[in-house]
């Protein structure tokens, strides 16, 4: 008789059975296991995420906008750029010799403190596509305390006043009056912009030649478009016509040049729309502002360099405004009207009341300005000593605005 015994049919198909159990548990366990550990990496990544998001948010410092400012009243969001060409750092000490190297603007003994870079940023509350209006460097405006003089001025005006009044009072501590000094600069050039086009300005950020070089850094460069080739030795722009990505170093140079350029400061003003279009649009591609690495440079960089006004929560702002890092925003040079001399200096004769109608019309603001405010039954606080609305018969005109643009959501391409 056989020792084997018999495996009856229903012991045959439960034997493999168990098996192909065994081998599903096993790896059901490990793809738990697996799940478990993403997760744990993703919540470590968003915590990390989550603290650089309110680090940043934190960073503001700057009082200049003043408690008492005119804020927009619609939901709509105006912010003030402003770009120095200081080759100081904040503390108003000269920059390292390898980084003045870098930005190719000569010694820190240069330069001064005029904002050169002025942007009015306006993101609307319904998230529709934001605006840029670029304010040429030259205009001639009133600058509150000071008389007509460039609209870039009035940051430098303001800080050296300020500086010689302490010197007076007896203060003699260099960091306390570049510290002192820069905050009467910024509140006379938000002033001075605020009351040049008449709208309100809800926040503001300032960033140094050294500031920017460092920031196109922590992006890992900016991919931007020329029409033709270029070459500068001021600036140090040396660049190939067609697309093309810029580390820090040559992304100033991009910014600065405006030798060589057929329209001069008003092409670079397009560089600059350009640049910043293309950094947004890389912002968004490349998705900074989900990637804990990124936002640790990014966060470091803004702290030593970008001075932000206190209680905006920036990137908390740009979160909520999803077509501004996508990209859907639409920058203009505010209108020149012709040039002349000002003291022996090339400036740019500009009509106020045709530019309020194109900001304003744009942005759907009205005026601020000391009669206008008298008008509104609001309080004059710090509004400008010159005429505030557009008055008579221009209010209702259109400004016809067939001024060039520059989109984002790519990467434009300028001379």
């Amino acid at each position: 008789m056989s020792q084997h015994r018999a495996v009856s049919p229903r012991s045959r198909r439960h034997g493999p059975r168990r098996r192909h159990s065994r081998g599903v548990s096993r790896r059901a366990r490990l793809g738990r296991t697996l799940l478990i550990l993403t997760g744990v990496l993703v919540l470590c990544g968003g915590a990390t995420a989550w603290y650089l998001y309110r680090e940043i948010d934190s960073i503001g410092s700057s009082s200049a906008l003043g408690a008492d400012a005119p804020k927009s009243t619609d939901g709509s969001t105006n912010i003030l750029l402003m770009g120095l060409d200081t080759r100081k750092d904040q503390n108003g000490d000269d920059l390292p010799a390898d980084v003045l190297k870098k930005l190719h603007a000569g010694s820190s003994d240069i330069g001064g403190y005029n904002a050169n870079t002025l942007i009015l940023l306006h993101v609307p509350a319904d998230g529709g596509k934001a605006k840029g209006f670029s304010i040429p460097r030259d205009d001639l405006v009133d600058i509150p305390g000071f008389g007509k003089d460039k609209i870039k001025k009035a940051y430098g005006l303001a800080k050296a006043a300020k500086e010689t009044k302490l010197r007076d009072a007896g203060v003699t501590d260099g960091h306390e009056l570049e510290s002192a000094g820069r905050e009467a600069g910024r509140t006379s050039q938000i002033r001075t912009v605020r009351d040049f086009l008449g709208v309100p300005i809800d926040h503001f950020a300032e960033v140094s030649l050294a500031g920017f070089y460092h920031l196109a850094d922590a992006l890992d460069g900016v991919e931007v478009c020329l029409n033709k080739p270029v070459k500068d030795r001021y600036s140090g722009a040396d660049f190939p016509a067609g697309k093309q990505k810029l580390d820090g170093q040559q992304a100033l140079a991009f910014v600065r040049q405006r030798h060589g350029l057929l329209r001069g400061d008003l092409d670079r003003t397009r560089r600059q729309q350009a640049f910043l279009a293309s950094a947004l649009h890389e912002a968004n591609s490349v998705g900074t502002l989900t990637n804990p690495a990124r936002l640790l440079d990014l966060k470091d960089v803004v702290k030593d360099n970008v001075v932000l006004d206190k209680g905006w929560g920036v990137f908390s702002f740009v979160q909520q405004a999803k077509n501004l890092t996508g990209g859907n925003v639409e920058f203009t040079t505010l209108p020149v009207e012709s040039f002349a001399k000002h003291h022996g200096e090339d400036v740019n004769i500009v009509d106020r009341d045709l530019v309020r109608r194109r900001v304003q019309e744009q942005t759907g603001q009205g005026t601020y300005g000391k009669d206008a405010q008298k008008k509104n039954g609001h309080p004059s606080g710090d509004a400008s000593d010159h005429k505030g609305a557009t008055s008579g018969d221009k209010k209702d005109e259109k400004s016809d605005d067939t001024s060039d643009k520059v989109s984002g959501g790519g990467i434009p391409c300028v001379d």
